[in-house]
């Protein structure tokens, strides 16, 4: 389990097709602290660390599957390629985001990009299937990272980006077109089944 509270952003190093795609991923995490079979959600991913290293730079490796490929957008991974990182969560840890599994459940594409005074609003559009669990004021995990959804428009909704969260995550880098890792709010997804179920 994750928060959505990006701790570190992270650059693709090296990806490789080898049956599963394959992914070096550079951090400022002290790897001494990184066990093999730790998970670490990258651009809001659960991924399994399989390797780490200190050359050139501390980084560890992740092997991803087929099915998560289809419905992320890891696949554009290449070499410099910046990703938003957070370590799993331990008992104790502060909440300050909410409930992230990492299990992705689609992809939104950027929309629109409004500046705000300091802040930068932009808007998003969901897959149709995925819209009806994005609400006013509801939670959702963007490439990682937990945000406020400010208004919804059909399969639309808005985020407003402050300049801290510009700055210390992958949102400064964004542009019109991207493709962002999306994943609802659990709650949303258990209330529309237990109303589907009813």
């Amino acid at each position: 389990m994750f928060t959505g509270i990006v701790t570190d952003i992270g650059e693709v190093l090296q990806t490789e097709q080898q049956g599963d795609l394959r992914a070096r991923i550079a951090t400022r995490y002290d790897i001494a602290g990184i066990e093999i079979g730790a998970s670490i959600a990258s651009d809001g991913v659960c991924l399994t660390v399989i390797a780490l290293g200190s050359l050139p730079r501390p980084w560890y490796e992740v092997q991803i599957s087929a099915e998560t490929v289809s419905k992320t957008n890891l696949g554009t991974w290449g070499p410099g390629k910046r990703v938003n990182l957070e370590r799993a969560l331990k008992v104790g840890d502060e909440l300050g985001g909410h409930i992230v599994s990492g299990h992705v459940d689609g992809m939104a594409e950027v929309v629109g990009l409004t500046p705000e005074g300091d802040s930068l609003r932009v808007t998003f559009r969901a897959p149709e299937a995925l819209a009806k669990f994005i609400a006013p004021k509801g939670s959702v995990a963007l490439n990682g990272t937990s945000l406020t959804v400010n208004e919804v428009n059909g399969a639309d909704f808005g985020i407003n980006f402050i300049p801290h969260t510009q700055k210390v995550t992958t949102w400064g880098d964004v542009a019109l077109g991207d493709f962002v890792n999306l994943e609802v709010d659990t709650m949303a997804r258990y209330v529309a089944r237990l109303r589907e179920w009813g």
